[in-house]
């Protein structure tokens, strides 16, 4: 991912409706949700998740597809992890004795 992209997808995640939908998205896993759901989950209207959801998608953050009537967002992992390797990609490199933390192991306060 290039500076650009990763600029684009942290802009996307700067808002707090949007990492929230998109943190939803990740804990729900590949089979995502119909946007009405989310709307309804994340306590957003309909429009202006529309919105919300183009940002993300925008960003290469979210995916969707179609199901009957229905449209299903997903998180798009690989532009997640796509985002994760450039903003950890020069880690340590400079003896700072620092090490990426565990996958999914976070210290709550």
């Amino acid at each position: 991912m290039d500076a650009k992209r990763s600029v684009a997808a942290l802009g996307a995640l700067a808002q707090e409706s949007r990492l929230e939908v998109f943190r939803l998205l990740v804990r729900r896993g590949p089979a995502g949700l119909p946007a009405g759901e989310i709307s309804r989950r994340i306590g957003v209207p309909p429009t202006t998740l529309s919105f919300h959801l183009a940002q993300l998608s925008h960003a290469g953050l979210v995916t969707s597809r179609r199901n009957g009537r229905s449209i299903l967002y997903a998180a798009n992992y690989p532009g997640m992890q796509d985002l994760m390797g450039f903003l950890l990609e020069n880690c340590c490199q400079e003896g700072a004795g620092c090490a990426p933390p565990e996958a999914g192991r976070r210290r709550r306060r």
